[in-house]
């Protein structure tokens, strides 16, 4: 066969025209047709299926690869970039508590509402025999193991609420360095961005992962097993629906002192970009129109809070990663007392803050929350493999009341501190 004028092989041009289709597609399409198709096939295949669970295997150990090293450079980030004036003045540090204060009740309600329904109660994860915490250990054993004693061996240990306190250790003793460590701090930053680079690669092989992930799950387990992903979609849009009605609305009504139909009518757009394109990031430009436009917050406290938010505010994924994992503890059978939802809680609202932005960021969430209650690598790579096929649905709600979360808490503190025109805020949300 004959080359092209362009001196290539018409094979090469035929591979560089499919590649270039593949990538042209958007990731969260090709990601729902990997899932389609893998359902099919697993349900032809049957058992016979299992023979490329390796590839599902080697997609897991990816997302696991990338665990360690993504939450420390990220968390010591964006520690040091709360060094901007704009985010540590009396508007940042309001807006900051706010963001954690719902993170908490986020957690609460997911805990609370998938404890009611209990989707995990009749899964059969098999080959992996429950293990959980031998004996009873205390709240002060569990607060003391968060310390380090050697941080590099917290490291070779993936011990990751080590890493975490660490992290801040170290974030906090480059602010205080001053001048003398802007150029640790900027390394630290370049990291972090070196890192969510390599996470872009490793999500380029989500497609593959998920097609072998649900044709093995099909396979084996057939369709009945999806009734439980099902129950878990509806617990999790449950929680996100009963978040924004309970924490959010309030938060303006009572905090911010204003009424809430024109709050939820005045984001429907931005709310709207979060579900259909899963990213708090991406749905910023909207944000901000909204809160100036639609809510009347002033252009320099809209442009100050809600890029804060976008960076630590996690309530959509801080109540999936607590559904989750009580998920993950009725399934294995783990008994759950005060000090492990405590641990849920606390590990929880400390990772959302440096993994925010993160594509697909509950994954690399449950993989460090799993671990306080329990669950082993196995039983960790099983629930993610079990539950990661269907995430692009759940992240589209989580991401809406991510988004709503922000724009929430930037109306209260806006009207705290006077920065928001009350008639635009009104005469908006009646037209």
């Amino acid at each position: 066969m004959e080359c092209g004028r362009d001196g290539r092989h018409p094979w090469g041009n035929i591979v560089t025209s499919i590649v270039q289709k593949w990538f042209a597609i958007t990731l969260w399409k090709r990601i729902a047709a990997a899932l389609i198709l893998g359902a099919i096939v697993g349900l032809i295949a049957g058992d016979s299926i299992t023979a490329i669970q390796w590839v599902g295997d080697l997609f897991i150990r990816l997302i696991r690869m990338l665990v360690v090293p993504l939450v420390f450079v990220t968390l010591v980030a964006g520690v040091v970039s709360m060094d901007d004036p704009k985010r540590l003045g009396s508007i940042g540090i309001k807006a900051f508590g706010l963001y954690l204060v719902t993170t908490l009740f986020a957690i609460i309600i997911g805990i609370t509402v998938t404890s009611i329904i209990r989707p995990g109660i009749g899964v059969e994860l098999v080959g992996i025999a429950p293990k959980g915490f031998e004996g009873e250990v205390s709240l002060t054993e569990r607060m003391l193991s968060i310390v380090p004693e050697n941080p590099f061996a917290a490291f070779a240990q993936a011990d990751v609420l080590a890493i975490i306190f660490f992290a801040i250790m170290v974030g906090a003793g480059i602010l205080m360095a001053g001048d003398k460590a802007k150029t640790l701090g900027n390394l630290f930053e370049g990291a972090a961005e070196v890192m969510l680079k390599i996470t872009h690669i490793v999500m380029e092989c989500a497609p593959f992962g998920v097609f072998a992930l649900i044709a093995v799950v099909m396979g084996t387990a057939g369709v009945s097993t999806f009734l439980n992903i099902f129950l878990l979609a509806i617990t999790v849009y449950l929680g996100c629906f009963l978040h924004m009605l309970l924490v959010h609305g309030p938060l303006v009504r009572f905090a911010g002192r204003l009424k809430i139909f024109p709050f939820f009518k005045g984001i429907v757009d931005a709310q709207l970009v979060a579900y259909s394109t899963s990213s708090s990031s991406g749905t910023l430009p909207v944000s901000l129109s909204c809160a100036e436009h639609n809510l009347g917050i002033r252009g320099p406290v809209a442009s100050s809070i809600l890029p804060l938010g976008a960076t630590v505010n996690m309530d959509g994924t801080a109540l999936y990663v607590a559904a989750v994992t009580i998920f993950a503890a009725q399934i294995f059978g783990i008994d759950l007392n005060f000090y492990d939802y405590a641990m849920i809680a606390l590990t929880t609202t400390l990772v959302s803050v440096g993994t925010a932005s993160v594509p697909s960021a509950s994954l690399f969430l449950l993989t460090v929350v799993l671990g306080t209650i329990g669950v082993t690598n196995e039983q960790t790579a099983l629930i993610v493999g079990f539950i990661f096929p269907f995430d692009r649905v759940l992240d589209m709600m989580r991401t809406v009341v991510n988004v709503t979360g922000d724009l929430a808490v930037a109306t209260t503190v806006a009207r705290m501190e006077d920065e928001i025109d009350v008639d635009v805020y009104y005469t908006e949300a009646v037209e």
